[in-house]
């Protein structure tokens, strides 16, 4: 999950847009979507400028958090892949690493099974931008001394 001080510099959009990009291509989607566990969008890519991009990913969100319900009740972890299929428009709804949402909208001219694979390689690219994300210290502690303590090795010097 992004944490609100996860802080996206330019460079990481870029890694991110490039990679969505990727995704529309490889997979011959009308439209993806990165979007954080609240809703917020993050990147998006492909030729379908009549979708409110707003709605979308903050309905993408709810409908995770409302799956992430029903599979605490069936006392599953969550469901980290859902597929919607429409009359024209398909929707496969991916969570990478508990931290953001990929949201594919493809028609006809592609397939689920060349989604799903596409998807599954994006999904590991993604994590590894965004384990590199996490590693950073937070923003105003870069070359501070105190970067490397942990809550353990405060508690640690505190305790008798």
């Amino acid at each position: 999950m992004l944490l609100p001080t996860t802080v996206l510099r330019e460079e990481d959009q870029l890694r991110l847009q490039t990679t969505v990009d990727a995704l529309v291509r490889s997979a011959n989607a009308k439209v993806v979507f990165l979007v954080d566990k609240a809703g917020q969008l993050i990147a998006a890519s492909g030729t379908d400028s009549s979708l409110d991009t707003t709605s979308l990913a903050s309905l993408t969100a709810g409908n995770i958090a409302a799956t992430g319900g029903i599979a605490k009740l069936l006392r599953e972890n969550e469901f980290a892949t859902q597929y919607h299929e429409g009359k024209d428009a398909h929707v496969h709804i991916q969570v990478v690493q508990n931290r953001v949402i990929l949201v594919v909208i493809f028609d006809a001219k592609s397939s689920l099974g060349l989604v799903r694979l596409r998807v599954r390689k994006t999904s590991d690219e993604l994590a590894m931008i965004f384990d590199e994300i996490s590693r950073r210290p937070p923003p105003g502690h870069e070359g501070s001394p105190f970067a490397e303590l942990t809550d353990q090795d405060i508690d640690n010097l505190f305790s008798d």
